[in-house]
């Protein structure tokens, strides 16, 4: 094992798990089990970019990990690890709803664009944690936002077509090039075309999921059955391969959850505040949406896809085109070699508009945008070039090390609401210093 993939095994050990659980239940219950609240808060008038913020945050979330992702994580963990995905989303809905509503608290408060970075410089008066965080999203921008994505990209398409995997992350680093140079902020043009590629792409997955159950005649609840009960004993894999665990079908279960939805890490803030979603909660409950379509739903048809296919359960094929291929024929490798580039170019453009976000916080020159273009049409390139084990235990890395940084600052701040909410209250009747802040009223006792 390589020098990051042994640190990212350590980042997400038995710790984490009892961290990102914990912290789960405390915002689920801070946030009044905003699972079961959150249909009830989305609905209303359409503000201003509501929607193109929601599909550029499920661009940015909707990656290949919802595929293969998916499927490797059953390799790699059994059945077992999708019940931890669920329980990852379960509670991720809750972060996600916390960081985001904190987001849009802090925008009203202080009359500026919310951010992860925006909370943790006013609310915990810390602009060095501000710009570690910035600096640490940045990077993951550049591997789980761009390389993991390409490296699935190229991957999928090499396997189709017979050619090296560099052209077609060529190809895909070409296609977002002329997407983030066609506007002076990338951006815009990246949400823009959010709001007409995310609808597409999730209608022809579904269709596709759909299609395949059909075909092989899917067992559902025996399928269920099958994910519930690996999740807690150990499983003999199919194929006659050794027993995967129960730690490690958490381990795997949860870090891939977090791959797959990113609650908990703050990015889908970044974006959220472009738009008008009415009021701080309702903000929060669209975010907690999101990971419901994630992974609830988007990685839910991928995990039956599999675990009902004929050649999972006979021969113990984890591939996703193999797959569709034996149910669908050569209509179902096309339909999944579809998604597979979609999902990964939509990622890869919402990571984009995340990176320089984080960059307009650290660098404030603006050569240093078209600097971050190239550079990251160049990591896009080279996720065809480096191993993609390399880059995922990268990945895994920078989201352990946002995630860290960010759960902290949005607990200790829930933990504070009633300090920091007042001050935008019109009843509240403090007054305020010159940079914004409130006087005779702190933000953390």
């Amino acid at each position: 094992m390589s020098v990051t993939g042994k640190i990212s095994s350590l980042l997400w050990g038995e710790a984490t798990i009892i961290l990102i659980v914990a912290l789960g239940i405390y915002h689920t219950v801070k946030s009044r089990f905003i699972q079961f609240r959150m249909f009830s808060l989305i609905g209303g008038k359409s503000g201003k970019n509501r929607m193109k913020a929601v599909t550029s945050a499920l661009a940015a979330s909707m990656g290949t990990g919802n595929i293969t992702g998916c499927a490797a994580a059953i390799a790699a963990g059994g059945a077992g690890a999708v019940f931890w995905m669920w329980v990852s989303a379960f509670f991720g809905m809750a972060l996600a709803f916390s960081e985001n509503k904190l987001g849009a608290d802090f925008a009203r408060r202080f009359k500026r664009t919310g951010s992860p970075m925006l909370y943790m410089e006013k609310g915990l008066e810390s602009p060095v944690l501000a710009r570690i965080y910035a600096a640490g999203c940045l990077c993951a921008a550049f591997f789980i936002g761009s390389m993991s994505q390409s490296a699935a990209f190229a991957e999928t398409l090499s396997d189709s077509f017979s050619a090296p995997q560099p052209v077609f992350s060529m190809i895909l680093a070409l296609i977002t090039g002329i997407v983030i140079f066609s506007s002076h902020k990338a951006s815009d043009s990246i949400m823009s075309h959010a709001e007409k590629l995310v609808p597409v792409m999730g209608l022809v997955f579904t269709l596709a999921c759909a299609a395949q159950l059909i075909a092989v005649r899917a067992d559902l609840p025996a399928a269920l059955a099958q994910i519930i009960s690996c999740a807690f004993s150990p499983e003999a894999a199919v194929g006659g391969a050794v027993g995967v665990t129960v730690k490690k079908s958490v381990s795997v279960g949860l870090r891939r959850g977090v791959f797959s939805n990113e609650a908990g890490m703050g990015s889908s803030v970044l974006v959220h505040s472009e738009a008008d979603f009415g009021s701080p909660e309702a903000a929060g409950a669209w975010a907690a949406f999101e990971v419901f379509l994630d992974t609830m739903v988007c990685c839910t048809l991928t995990a039956a896809a599999v675990i009902t296919s004929p050649l999972y359960r006979e021969k113990g094929v984890f591939d996703v085109t193999r797959i569709f291929y034996d149910g669908l024929g050569s209509w179902g490798s096309a339909a999944v070699t579809l998604c597979i580039c979609l999902f990964s170019w939509a990622s890869v453009l919402g990571w984009c508009c995340y990176g320089e976000k984080c960059l307009d916080v650290l660098v404030r020159r603006r050569r240093a945008g078209t600097v971050f273009k190239l550079l990251f049409c160049l990591s896009v390139f080279l996720g065809g070039v480096i191993p993609q084990d390399s880059v995922l235990d990268l990945s895994d890395l920078f989201n352990a090390l946002v995630m860290f940084i960010n759960l902290g600052a949005i607990t200790v701040l829930t933990a504070c609401e009633e300090n920091y909410s007042s001050a935008y209250d019109p009843h509240f009747h403090g007054n305020t210093n010159d940079d914004g802040r409130t006087v005779g009223k702190v933000m953390i006792p």
